[in-house]
């Protein structure tokens, strides 16, 4: 009778859960692939910045890209060869934004005064609009 009740209360919580959707999700998890060099150290210190912000809303990890491990993950994400920076999003680093253009999050963020070199597509804004809208 009591693991009978236990099923009954499970099943209960499971539906009050469904129910709340997006309540109970997981945060996204951010993932920060880069070197540890100062133009990087540089480039991300606003994004870093805003992720600190945001308390435990973001699951946030850093790797550094040059360690073994760093390596390896960024083969795993389909990328190879003198990557500085990758941003994945929930294991991911291609994004479609709410204006529908699609970006990578993959070498410099766009910075402006930075040079051509370092200049990429994308900006810390974009990152911050994409974990705004999975947050909701």
């Amino acid at each position: 009778m009591t693991a009978c009740r236990h099923l009954v209360a499970a099943l209960v919580a499971s539906i009050f859960g469904f129910a709340a959707g997006g309540a109970l999700a997981a945060p996204p998890a951010v993932e920060i692939l880069n070197m540890p060099h100062p133009p990087v150290k540089m480039a991300l210190a606003p994004l870093r910045d805003w992720l600190a912000s945001q308390g435990g809303k973001i699951n946030v990890v850093e790797i550094d890209v040059e360690s073994p491990q760093g390596e390896s993950r960024l083969h795993s994400a389909g990328l190879n060869g003198h990557v500085p920076i990758v941003i994945l999003i929930d294991g991911q680093y291609r994004h479609t934004l709410k204006d529908g253009r699609s970006i990578e999050f993959v070498n410099f963020p766009s910075i402006a005064g930075a040079p051509p070199g370092v200049r990429g597509n994308w900006t810390i804004t974009d990152v911050q609009a994409v974990l705004t809208e999975l947050m909701k």
